[in-house]
């Protein structure tokens, strides 16, 4: 396997793990059904946002927390909702890349979890 080391396999990790998510009984529904998520806009978006995190060059400018403040004051986001989301993600990750910036996107994601259940709390 090989590492995270351009945009392209951003976008291949997104796509992955959205279907999952898309498809998990647990946090599926904060994608389809509230956050209404179209994936042909959100997946470039959130591309710029990881691409910014391993790389420093997405340009990814939105307020994370509160878009997600947002989803939360619909629906609450529970931290079974968030441990959801990062076991899912971090499988994702697992299954499709090794290394350096693999490690990377995964403690990333692990801290960002973290502090948007404390802000959102």
């Amino acid at each position: 396997m090989k590492d995270i080391t351009s945009r392209k396999d951003i976008i291949f990790l997104m796509e992955t793990f959205y279907k999952e998510a898309f498809a998990d009984p647990m946090i599926g529904i904060y994608f389809t059904e509230i956050a209404k998520i179209n994936l042909k806009e959100h997946i470039p978006q959130i591309t710029d946002f990881w691409e910014q995190q391993l790389f420093r060059t997405g340009g990814y400018k939105k307020n994370v927390i509160r878009i997600h403040k947002n989803l939360d004051n619909q629906k609450k986001i529970k931290k079974v909702h968030f441990d959801t989301w990062l076991s899912l993600f971090r499988n994702t990750v697992d299954i499709n890349f090794e290394g350096e910036k693999a490690e990377l996107i995964k403690t990333r994601a692990l801290s960002i979890a973290t502090v948007m259940q404390l802000k959102i709390e």
